[in-house]
């Protein structure tokens, strides 16, 4: 009997504990790469809080994840909660596959959308109607060696168009053989969809159902790019035939840079240290007409419409936004947070090369709210540019048959639309 009485005593703490965990509501995340791992000391803080919630977070490989989202989705298997690319808002929008955040939000004394910075906001809306909420921001801007473009004659980074040609001439008329003035690979859409977003470039058109890229102001921003490389400015390259970007723009090959956020650790890690007061960033220089914009990059949390625990779901995005979260999870992962006071509360605009990130993401743009918008970029857009600057195809014809690939690939998109014209009850 005492024996018995004792194996009971022994068994009932186990038992307690595994009753405590099972009562708790299990919201599942999916994280993309490596910010699910980064993201834990989060994660512990929030279920410290809120000790009837626990998060189970599911590392997803970026390579990986389109697919794994679109089978889970056919399969009925989404998580409550997922990072999503903010190009990707679109897609699951359209499936059906979001919960609309548009009342939550506005219930919300935790979230002021105004505190956001409005393009990378907008990346999130569809139809008017909030879908998802920023969880890191990103974009990309000029990178710059500033002795070479001193010693070019140049004692500030190109504000215009003009001056951002000028300058590259006159650094390249310096360049030794096989060096260059700007390196822009080939193979990058991002440099010309820029360009194209600068100049307000409607790149697809009516509701995003047919291809524009042979308009009027797409056409100007291609000659400008286009016409970089036509003059020798920068080399015809793939970002494959770049072994070490950061080695090269130490030694001089090219002197100036598009990229992101990302590489202004990169460039301080692996540059030697005497290299620190002979670069900067700054914003995209401006066009004939139209604002120094660029793009609304980064990352944001959705809430799946068919997640059995959308209160706890909501209670842990609503903590991912809070200031003091979004400076923690930089700290953590380097991204760049989506609200203005975790900036200005975060220390990083004392830090000149991430403050002309903070100037330029004041004035980004979305690209064109489309599920098939990557498909289009990274593949026929990609395939037309390298037509062009390396084949020697005409720009104007290029950009007319690019068109008509983006139609073909668009025909889904308008038969669901009409579809969803016709039947008022057919949900798209």
């Amino acid at each position: 009997m005492r024996s018995s009485l004792l194996a009971l005593a022994l068994l009932l703490p186990f038992a307690g504990c595994g009753a405590a965990e099972d009562s708790r509501q299990t919201v599942d995340f999916w994280a993309m790469g490596a910010e699910g791992e980064r993201a834990l000391p989060l994660i512990q803080e929030f279920e410290a809080a809120h000790p009837d919630i626990h998060i189970r977070v599911e590392q997803v490989p970026w390579n990986a994840a389109h697919e794994k989202l679109l089978t889970a989705f056919a399969g009925n298997s989404l998580p409550d909660v997922c990072q999503l690319g903010n190009t990707w808002i679109a897609e699951f929008a359209a499936l059906g596959a979001l919960e609309d955040l548009t009342e939550r939000v506005e219930m919300s004394s935790d979230i002021d959308k105004r505190d956001y910075f409005a393009g990378v906001w907008n990346s999130n809306v569809v139809a008017g109607l909030t879908m998802g909420l920023p969880w890191y921001v990103d974009t990309r801007l000029l990178f710059y060696r500033t002795d070479l473009l001193k010693a070019a004659g140049h004692d500030k980074p190109p504000a215009t168009w003009a001056e951002w040609m000028q300058a590259l001439r006159d650094v390249q008329a310096r360049q030794p053989p096989g060096s260059y003035a700007i390196l822009l690979p080939v193979n990058e859409f991002e440099q010309p969809m820029i360009l194209g977003l600068e100049v307000g470039a409607e790149m697809l058109r009516d509701n995003a159902q047919y291809g524009n890229f042979s308009g009027e102001r797409f056409r100007e921003a291609f000659r400008f790019y286009v016409n970089i490389f036509r003059e020798g400015l920068a080399p015809k390259l793939s970002n494959t035939r770049i072994s070490n970007v950061w080695q090269e723009f130490e030694r001089g090959t090219f002197a100036m840079y598009i990229t992101g956020p990302w590489n202004v650790g990169e460039f301080r890690r692996r540059m030697s240290p005497g290299m620190e007061d002979k670069w900067s960033t700054a914003p995209w220089p401006r066009p004939p007409h139209g604002p120094a914009s660029s793009n609304a990059g980064g990352a944001s949390l959705v809430l799946f419409k068919n997640s059995p625990h959308k209160d706890a779901a909501w209670e842990f995005i609503k903590f991912l936004q809070q200031p003091r979260q979004q400076i923690r999870f930089n700290e953590l992962t380097g991204n760049l947070p989506p609200g203005q006071k975790a900036w200005q509360d975060s220390g990083l605009l004392d830090d000149k090369k991430f403050a002309a990130f903070y100037e330029q993401l004041k004035n980004v743009t979305p690209a064109p709210a489309a599920p098939e918008w990557e498909q289009i970029m990274t593949g026929e857009f990609v395939k037309t540019a390298e037509a062009v600057i390396n084949g020697g195809a005409d720009m104007d014809e290029a950009l007319k048959a690019l068109d008509d690939k983006v139609n073909q690939l668009l025909e889904k998109r308008r038969w669901m639309l009409a579809r969803k014209s016709a039947s008022p009850t057919f949900e798209h």
